[in-house]
């Protein structure tokens, strides 16, 4: 079982503002922050469902992996949500919300890429 996962980003308030805005439908909110004068070493943002952090943003200088990272969402209403939160804040799009029959019958998601290119899915496993 994951206990948490992140990404590194070149632009940190701009990625902190895109993640605060883009998680929102899904229940997301930032829940800590740390500079590098704490860490010994970057700047870190959590986020997550309270009260627990779940995924982290790390600065970095140059981003040279590109990851895929997706948060369930607890209905469809949320994923259409997300991706029209992740679009306005900045994000691209990397498929529109709708049904991923290949991946199973009730699969049901929608990809946007973040500033740094990190494809971030939102994804509903019910049928509705």
């Amino acid at each position: 079982m994951i206990d948490h996962t992140g990404v590194g980003v070149t632009d940190f308030a701009r990625s902190k503002s895109f993640y605060e805005q883009a998680l929102a439908p899904l229940g997301y909110a930032k829940l800590m922050e740390f500079p590098a004068a704490v860490t010994g070493g970057t700047d870190v943002a959590g986020y997550g469902q309270p009260p627990k952090a779940d995924f982290w943003l790390h600065a970095v200088a140059a981003v040279t992996d590109r990851n895929h990272i997706a948060f369930r969402a607890a209905n469809r209403a949320q994923v259409d949500a997300f991706y029209a939160a992740a679009l306005a804040a900045g994000g691209t799009d990397n498929g529109a919300p709708g049904p991923r029959p290949h991946y199973h019958a009730d699969y049901y998601g929608a990809f946007v890429r973040d500033p740094d290119g990190h494809n971030i899915e939102a994804v509903c496993h019910d049928s509705v």
